[in-house]
């Protein structure tokens, strides 16, 4: 199977083409990053092109769109009613596969101090929900220092960049998933409303959803749950899978891998964007030198789209109450093309004039 077409199906499965107007639950779909500055509000922008910095400030606050820690430990934007399924539900409930997903250093110092995996999340999860009680919001610092006074220091190794000890960094990240926290507009810690977690299994169905065809390494790597733990998920739906371009699909969406809509027009999307997601880099930039340019560990630009392909990357950067929005072109398109989205994005930005280079 072509990667052009497994591209157009992810492009319209992640909401990028295929669709008309959609609510803000829909743009956000699937989970987008959003550890760039902006970034989260950018991608649901892209789809969801009449979107204010106002408008989606509002959502945050109101809890109709939620940012939080969520797959990976990392912070996304999703729909509210995703929160469970991919903060809490994703949570390996064995120890020895715990330790695995929260990573190398809680499991040094797990092992070093003789605690459970299980009991140290839980003991940090019950002090954020301590922390954050009646409605309190905190910011990083303000829950780190609240930690230190609920927390053990054995789970609090000294950071270098901080200057200090707190709980260990992808602990108290996890904690937050466990305890349901969620981030508002001005990127305070409170707690959220996650409600039951639905069946895990049902992250597969919408990795493949979105990413297929795929791979159970795929999916464990996407949703950031050990390997052992992404099989037993996988077997649970495996009944409903077929076999397409190198993995597996769900058998309903055979149909619209075959055939997936066209995408029409010109997108800047930010780093971090589902659609640039791992299970899409190989693809989309083939090259190597490309991929390292465009999937850096930071300061990653974002990607313009025409007609769904790669067409450039663009950065952006503030000259006072200015917005310079630089665009490296990597095939043909028009300055013209260029003009609508670059204003599109530093309106976002709040900027009151827009610098547009491209090259």
């Amino acid at each position: 199977m072509d990667a052009e077409r497994i591209l157009a199906f992810r492009l319209a499965r992640v909401g990028l083409a295929g669709q008309g107007p959609r609510g803000l639950a829909g743009a956000a779909a699937c989970p987008a990053s959003d550890f760039s500055r902006d970034a989260g509000l950018l991608a649901v922008a892209a789809r969801r092109p009449s979107l204010t910095r106002v408008e989606y400030d509002a959502a945050v606050d109101g809890a109709d769109l939620v940012v939080a820690h969520v797959v990976r430990g990392a912070i996304h934007v999703l729909a509210p009613a995703d929160f469970a399924l991919f903060g809490r539900a994703l949570l390996a409930t064995r120890d020895d596969e715990l330790a695995a997903q929260i990573g190398r250093q809680f499991t040094r110092i797990t092992a070093e101090h003789d605690i459970a995996p299980g009991a140290a999340l839980a003991e940090v999860t019950e002090a954020t929900q301590a922390a954050l009680a009646g409605g309190a919001a905190l910011d990083k610092v303000g829950l780190h220092q609240a930690l230190r006074e609920r927390v053990r220091p054995e789970l609090m190794p000294w950071c270098k960049g901080c200057k200090s000890h707190h709980v260990a960094p992808m602990l108290w990240r996890y904690a937050t998933i466990k305890a349901g926290a969620r981030l508002d507009a001005e990127r305070r810690y409170t707690l959220g409303r996650p409600g039951r977690n639905p069946p895990a299994a049902e992250a597969v169905r919408r990795f493949l959803g979105y990413y297929g065809p795929g791979t159970t390494g795929g999916f464990a790597e996407w949703a950031g749950v050990p390997r052992p733990t992404a099989g037993r998920l996988w077997q649970e739906v495996e009944d409903e899978l077929a076999e397409a371009g190198g993995g597996w699909i769900l058998r309903a969406d055979t149909e619209a891998l075959d055939a997936p809509p066209a995408a029409d027009g010109v997108r800047f999307i930010p780093p971090g964007d589902p659609y640039l997601a791992k299970p899409n880099r190989a693809l989309l930039a083939p090259a190597a030198d490309l991929r390292k340019r465009l999937f850096r560990p930071v300061a990653s630009p974002g990607a313009v789209l025409k007609e769904g392909r790669l067409a450039g990357l663009w950065r952006s950067k503030a000259k006072g109450r200015t917005a310079e929005i630089t665009v490296e072109k990597l095939g043909r398109i028009a300055r013209a093309d260029l003009e609508p989205e670059a204003e599109r994005v530093a309106a976002l930005k709040d900027a009151d004039g827009l610098t547009l280079v491209v090259g």
